[in-house]
């Protein structure tokens, strides 16, 4: 029998060393797993804040690009819009020039000097218009048009009945336009 208690205390103390043991194993493995754990989370937390940083940039990156695009686009409208209408400083200054013209054209010669003079000068005219028309530029229809304040001036005002309100009835000077840009309004008489 004082084989058999010995035989349990020396059981009863290999099981608390192995009990022992396991709760020391068991500690470390609970540190480490708490440490891979830890480890775990802040390589989370890391690729997170990088993922975000990564995404601000290529936001950045793609509203430059957008910016540059935008950029391109509005230089080139410029450039066609300044390509249009390049020669309207020029045309504009050569109207009186046309004005002038048109009442020498009108005037009426009776002498066949003054005959061949205004034929040449006609002939002027004539080239000097068509050279304004190959660039854009047109006359603005105005007689019995309906009056159209982006294209027609008001400085007089008529009553003829058998016409409608608002019809232009005289052209007292020509307007012009360069492709869709008015340089001149017509000058008119409107009927009431």
């Amino acid at each position: 029998m004082k084989e058999n208690q010995e035989f349990e205390e020396q059981l009863d103390e290999n099981l608390s060393e192995n009990e022992q043991e396991q709760t020391e194993a068991t500690d470390q493995l609970d540190v480490e797993v708490v440490e891979e754990l830890t480890t775990e989370q802040e390589l989370e937390k890391k690729i997170d804040e990088l993922t975000k940083a990564l995404e601000e940039e290529e936001g950045k990156r793609l509203r430059v690009l957008a910016d540059m695009e935008n950029v391109k686009r509005r230089a080139s409208l410029d450039y066609q819009t300044l390509q249009t209408y390049r020669a309207q400083n020029v045309m504009v200054n050569i109207l009186p020039v046309l004005d002038n013209f048109e009442r020498a054209l009108a005037v009426e010669a009776k002498e066949e000097e003054t005959k061949a003079l205004l034929t040449g000068m006609e002939m002027v005219y004539r080239s000097l218009v068509e050279a304004l028309k190959s660039d854009g530029l047109e006359e603005i229809e105005a007689l019995d048009q309906e009056f159209d304040p982006n294209f027609h001036q008001a400085v007089m005002t008529g009553n003829e009945e058998e016409k409608d309100s608002g019809i232009v009835l005289e052209e007292l000077q020509k307007g012009y336009k360069l492709k869709e840009r008015v340089l001149r309004p017509s000058m008119v008489k409107v009927n009431e």
